[in-house]
């Protein structure tokens, strides 16, 4: 396959929607890590699966944004053409209206209990959503909305666990862990984002004005959208979170194990003294003083 640049987006783009050929492209600053993401021109956006293992994203993603949009008050992503895969690039690729905003940062929003009141308000927006139809969560999102006992979530997690103990509380997080591990989501499926961080939020003038990147959303246990409750928030807001979307502590220990796992599997891929493994500590100590 090509290399995914702006070279390859420009010739696509001529082939496949000639309209937009007269159009600058340029890459995004921060495109995300599944999709390599350029804008087209000032109001639109590209964006081309990294590899096989995310390609589903593109046809999901054009498929359900169009249904789930007009139900939720904030924007999301607008499909405006789907492209097909050739013998330039193997697989589906869109374009999509271009959405302003800045990426979320402590130092961008000006109320972080606002923000916990307005995401869970988006989350249980979604939530709502007719989910009898939407893809359950399986390998395509990497399991989100399915059991923490499901793929290797238990092997990473143990064995981070046993590679950190001399650096963070393995027998708090082994606890927690088992704890998540034992609960499970016994209503309804609903919608869920899948990845909801501060890459995937957009902010305009100091409060949350859009959520973006789709590309892993399911039906399934919501537990996973959760974590963020301490990847981001602080306490204060971490509670204003957790009490507006008011699922249950079952839910809410899952949650903890979404943010664990990641954590852990973080700081012992990455390393710990990585800028990524310094974070991920940060979160597993916040997730341990509980």
């Amino acid at each position: 396959m090509n290399t995914i640049n702006v070279d390859l987006v420009t010739k696509l783009i001529r082939k496949q929607f000639p309209q937009w050929s007269h159009l600058p492209i340029m890459p995004v600053e921060k495109g995300g890590y599944d999709n390599f993401t350029f804008h087209l021109g000032d109001e639109m956006s590209v964006r081309l699966p990294r590899d096989a293992g995310h390609a589903p994203q593109a046809e999901k993603e054009a498929y359900w944004l169009p249904k789930l949009a007009p139900r939720l008050s904030l924007p999301i992503p607008a499909p405006l053409a789907k492209g097909v895969p050739d013998e330039d690039y193997p697989f589906h690729w869109s374009v999509n209206r271009w959405i302003e905003g800045e990426t979320l940062r402590r130092d961008n929003i000006s109320d972080m209990r606002a923000l916990a009141v307005d995401l869970a308000s988006f989350l249980k927006e979604l939530q709502a959503i007719d989910a009898s139809d939407g893809p359950p969560g399986a390998e395509h999102n990497y399991f989100r909305g399915c059991p923490l006992t499901v793929y290797l979530f238990d092997e990473w997690t143990l064995g981070a666990c046993k590679a950190l103990g001399d650096v963070i509380d393995a027998e708090k997080c082994q606890r927690s862990w088992e704890r998540a591990k034992a609960t499970q989501w016994t209503r309804e499926p609903v919608w869920l984002h899948g990845d909801i961080a501060p890459g995937n939020l957009l902010v305009t003038d100091g409060k949350l004005s859009s959520v973006i990147d789709f590309g892993v959303m399911a039906v399934g246990d919501p537990a996973a959208d959760l974590a963020i409750a301490w990847t981001f928030f602080d306490k204060e807001s971490r509670d204003v979170f957790l009490r507006e979307l008011d699922l249950g502590e079952d839910t809410v220990d899952r949650a903890r194990g979404w943010a664990l796992w990641k954590a852990l599997v973080t700081c012992w891929w990455d390393g710990i003294e990585s800028d990524t493994g310094r974070e991920a500590k940060r979160v597993i100590e916040v997730l341990v003083s509980e």
